[in-house]
């Protein structure tokens, strides 16, 4: 789930771009001028234990994790794989998102984890379900899944207060040529940007690798809403956009721990948020939009999925 933190982190932002925090206004009608927010911490993070990590604390408010502050991650990741691979199971025509919702709640609450989203800044669901041409945020209610459809599931779970993040988009019934473009692009475009993970790199080397791909592919990315932190919040820092320059912003050391997350439409970037639930992200000009999603450790040769598929 993309609902990003920081308005000023390291970057320059334009007063009509969007605004880094995800939330699809433009930056001078939110945050710009304002204190940057602290992540709302599940687990309270240790005090840094080298310089580099107090460097980067100081500098980027990003807190490294430890070998068991990971593995805490990992289960939590494992838990989201296996309720990704339930609903998958269970994803059919004629169900509702919200039978979706009940899947996801159900399980998280029987493997004594939380859902994260529900009641998070008023999200009112345990995920987000996302159709056809809505981008991401989807929330849960009486739409009726029907053949043809693709299906965002985003799913982030709290166990033994650590958090891990993954979704994926799914055909039901026969896809259109469409929608197996969109959901192959977007899928490639997430594999694009985790083989640019590794310490060195900077995080516009990832978004870079996938905005390449999808525009060679003729399709958009969507630049409201990015990846980010996560672990011991839902919403950590850095910030990670899904658009960017080779070498530039933060550069990345093991012990990050973030989601890439890129959202990809088939016609153009441009996105509204639902008037009526205020949460759902929908693609301007109608077209299809798909999207994947992976947490991401930051290790000394490379990257480990936390979440791996």
């Amino acid at each position: 789930m993309m609902r990003m933190l920081n308005p000023n982190q390291n970057m320059k932002v334009g007063r009509n771009a969007p605004c880094p925090c995800g939330s699809g206004k433009k930056f001078k009608k939110c945050c710009m001028g304002k204190k940057i927010p602290q992540p709302e911490f599940i687990s309270k993070p240790p005090p840094p234990e080298n310089n580099l990590a107090k460097k980067y604390l100081k500098k980027y408010n990003i807190y490294l994790k430890s070998a068991r502050h990971i593995e805490h991650i990992r289960r939590a990741g494992k838990l989201v794989l296996d309720t990704l691979d339930l609903v998958e199971s269970k994803l059919a025509e004629g169900m509702t998102t919200d039978d979706i919702n009940t899947i996801v709640h159900e399980y998280t609450i029987k493997n004594k984890a939380k859902p994260a989203t529900l009641n998070y800044n008023g999200f009112p669901k345990s995920t987000c379900v996302s159709v056809d041409n809505e981008v991401c945020h989807g929330v849960p209610g009486k739409r009726v899944i029907e053949a043809g459809n693709i299906v965002n599931i985003d799913i982030t779970s709290i166990l033994n207060g650590y958090l891990a993040d993954a979704n994926k988009t799914f055909f039901v019934g026969e896809p259109s040529e469409e929608a197996k473009k969109i959901v192959s692009v977007a899928e490639t475009c997430l594999r694009r940007g985790m083989s640019k993970v590794k310490p060195g790199a900077t995080i516009g080397d990832i978004g870079y690798a996938i905005q390449q791909y999808a525009e060679e592919k003729k399709c958009s990315v969507v630049e409201a809403y990015s990846g980010h932190g996560v672990g011991f919040a839902f919403h950590e820092y850095p910030h990670v956009p899904h658009v960017g320059k080779k070498g530039e912003g933060i550069k990345l050391i093991p012990g990050m721990v973030f989601t890439i997350e890129p959202m990809i439409n088939l016609g153009k970037k441009d996105i509204e948020v639902s008037k009526i639930d205020k949460w759902t992200a929908v693609t301007k000009d109608n077209t299809l939009s798909a999207q994947f999603e992976q947490t991401i450790l930051v290790t000394e040769n490379g990257y480990e999925s936390l979440t791996p598929f």
